[in-house]
């Protein structure tokens, strides 16, 4: 460091002091700040945070007008409204595959909008829900194809079954579902014929018991459900085979395999009661029993089952 000497008279010369130098550290509020910023809360709220509050407090501001408010919505709209319309988003055609001419007619009835229209306003997946609620339908693929095209691929529920109930006749498919209804077994007199409250229900074994029933079917006019746990085979001539609750189709097979063995059913037999497996028992006809009776000497019955008076016999 040079020395500076004052030659003026009178001055006293005094040696400089130490030079003070800067305290490097930062001040307390810089070092808060620092420790602030290394947070990645606090960068996210500086980088984003705070330019979306300042966006959203000008929009809000902007938008507490009515009048901004209505142009916008308008503006929105219409041009919502030109890209919906344009030629690429037109639907032109319905084409149904797989459907009869009557769920045709209902599919086509149930479209929402009148063809051509945007495919914005068609729904698919409400749309299809709407359309499964018809019975007659299985499954359907709906689909919207290049060139205007509005699709349905569409499965109908196959009839199986005729179900007789105390509201009418209703067509089943297989596996119970209801597919349609008819007003007389005319209608479909190739399909076989249940009845009785929850019928509907026991499909499976019914058709199980209609294939096992073969040899005699020609014979079979239905089945009946009773107490919504058994069936009775109604065959012509009133004769009926009453089956157990289990093991119905075995039941049945066996009382099929007397008739081929003794010619059971070609009898005066009114009912083959299978209920109980291990004691199976035959209920004879009128005529059978008054056969019975007169060779037992015994007065014989009427129709009903009640004893006629001897003067009235014969």
């Amino acid at each position: 460091m040079p020395i500076v000497i004052d030659h003026r008279p009178g001055k006293q010369i005094t040696p400089p002091g130490p030079r003070l130098r800067r305290d490097p550290a930062p001040s307390r509020l810089k070092y808060r700040l620092e420790r602030m910023w290394l947070k990645p809360f606090y960068r996210r709220v500086l980088r984003l945070g705070l330019p979306a509050f300042v966006v959203a407090m000008i929009a809000g501001v902007w938008l507490s007008d009515e009048d901004r408010r209505a142009t916008l919505t308008d503006s929105v709209g219409s041009v919502v409204a030109e890209v919906q319309s344009r030629d690429e988003f037109q639907v032109r055609v319905m084409t149904i595959e797989g459907a009869s001419p009557v769920v045709d007619r209902a599919l086509r009835a149930m479209l929402p909008v009148d063809l051509p229209a945007s495919s914005f306003d068609i729904d698919l997946a409400a749309l299809r829900l709407q359309v499964m609620q018809l019975d007659a339908i299985e499954t359907i693929d709906l689909r919207i194809k290049p060139g205007g095209i509005l699709s349905a691929v569409v499965k109908e529920r196959e009839p199986a079954i005729l179900w007789r109930h105390a509201r009418g006749i209703d067509m089943l498919d297989a596996g119970g579902h209801r597919v349609a209804s008819v007003t007389s077994r005319e209608v479909r007199p190739e399909l076989p014929m249940i009845s009785g409250e929850g019928a509907d229900l026991a499909t499976a074994e019914a058709m199980a018991l209609f294939d096992a029933a073969g040899p005699i079917l020609p014979r079979v006019r239905g089945l009946v459900r009773r107490g919504e746990r058994r069936w009775d085979l109604v065959l012509d001539f009133g004769q009926r085979i009453m089956l157990p609750e289990k093991g119905a189709v075995i039941a049945l097979e066996a009382a099929i395999a007397m008739d081929r063995a003794e010619d059971m059913l070609g009898r005066d037999i009114v009912a083959v009661d299978l209920r109980d497996p291990q004691r199976p028992v035959l209920r004879l006809g009128i005529d059978a029993r008054n056969t019975i009776r007169t060779a037992r000497g015994l007065p014989l019955l009427g129709p009903d089952g009640s004893v006629l008076p001897e003067e009235t016999e014969g």
